[in-house]
Formats: structure tokens, C-alpha cells, sequence
């Protein structure tokens, strides 16, 4: 997994990305999370990884100040389509690398981003990093199991499915432990596949 990789994998999976996820149990679990998101018209809110914008459809986007991000200009190009009437500010960027000023954001929703980048080490910094101090940060990912003992069934198909763009073997413990010191978690939640999914709001601390 790299950039260079990535963005041609989402330039193919941007003609059908909203047909397998945003659809079925993956668009349950999205009304699930983000209906409920608390915002409030006086936060700046930073979308990490937008995609095609599937999440910003089920908020009332015109009630708060949003900028979005996505690395695949394609993806990006979907979400402005869908969004053209608004005031989302989209821009094109590198989430390892974000060109914002540090605390610039109250709120941030990172969603399907951390299984997908090529070091989450680095994008879970740079959410950190832009996010005020008791800000609030939402994420939504997949996770493997916190178990030491990871069953053969996923460490075989790691590495066939990070071809794909995304990682099923990432562990959000072992990311959080880097950075607990300013962090902390206020809800954790299994959305989907035994777990697998997780639902999980951190505030900023300092």
C-alpha cells in the first residue's frame, strides 16, 4: 500500500464505490453513526478521507462550517458533484500530510481512512495534530481483533487484500497507545461484522 497505488485504486473503485459501500449494512452502519454525530453550527468540522461524500448525506451539511479532504481526485470529484449547491469546502490532500495550521478543527470525523492509508501512524498524528484541544474526534474503521493471537484465515488474506487499498490487520490499540497521553477514548462500539467494525469517539486533552 502507497499513494501512488491508492489513487489508482480509487480511481477505478470511485465508478462503484456508493454501490458497495454505501448501501446495505455498510449504509445501516453509517446511519447508525452518523446521525447521531453531535455538531454544532459554531465548530469547524474536518471530514478526513470524504471519499464520495457518502457520510456528509446523511448530516444536515448545511448547518456547519465542513471542509473535506480525499487524496483520490476522482472520489473527490464524486463528493463535489453531489454537493456542488453547498459551502463544503473540498480540497485535495495527502491526510498524512495535512497543509492545516495545527488546531485548526473542534471536530473531526475520520472514517474508513486509518485502514486504507499507507501509515496510519502518521494520518492518526495529523488528526491530532489539526484538532483543538477538547476537540472531539469520531472514527469509524475496521480493526483487527486486539487478541495477540491473529487467526491464519487474516494473515493470509492481508496481504491479497491490501492490494485492494486497504488493511485488515491494523490494530487500534497499538495506534492509540502512541498517543494516549493527549487522548482520550469517551465510546468505543462495535458496529459491524462481529466487531470488526468499530465506532470510536476520542477527545483531545491538551
Amino acid at each position: 500500500m502507497n499513494n501512488k497505488w491508492n489513487k489508482i485504486i480509487y480511481k477505478i473503485g470511485s465508478s462503484f464505490y456508493d454501490n458497495l459501500f454505501n448501501t446495505g449494512i455498510f449504509l445501516k452502519a453509517r446511519k447508525r453513526i452518523f446521525q447521531e454525530v453531535p455538531f454544532h453550527s459554531q465548530q469547524k468540522i474536518l471530514y478526513v478521507g470524504i471519499g464520495t461524500g457518502a457520510d456528509l448525506e446523511l448530516i444536515n451539511y448545511k448547518d456547519y462550517d465542513i471542509t473535506a479532504i480525499d487524496y483520490s481526485p476522482e472520489m473527490l470529484h464524486k463528493a463535489k458533484r453531489k454537493f456542488e449547491h453547498s459551502t463544503i469546502t473540498f480540497l485535495e490532500m495527502d491526510a498524512q500530510k495535512m497543509t492545516f495550521e495545527d488546531e485548526s478543527f473542534d471536530y473531526i470525523v475520520a472514517s474508513l481512512i486509518l485502514s486504507v492509508v499507507p501509515d496510519e501512524n502518521k494520518c492518526f498524528g495529523e488528526m491530532i495534530r489539526v484538532l483543538k484541544k477538547n476537540g472531539s474526534m469520531l472514527v469509524f474503521d475496521k480493526f483487527a481483533s486486539n487478541n495477540q493471537k491473529k487467526p491464519l484465515a487474516q494473515k493470509m488474506l492481508r496481504p491479497i487484500i491490501s492490494l485492494l487499498g486497504t488493511d485488515i490487520g491494523r490494530n487500534f490499540e497499538e495506534l492509540f497507545n502512541k498517543n494516549n497521553q493527549r487522548l482520550k477514548i469517551i465510546k468505543d462500539e462495535p458496529i459491524m461484522l462481529s466487531g470488526m467494525y468499530r465506532s470510536i469517539e476520542i477527545i483531545k486533552l491538551y
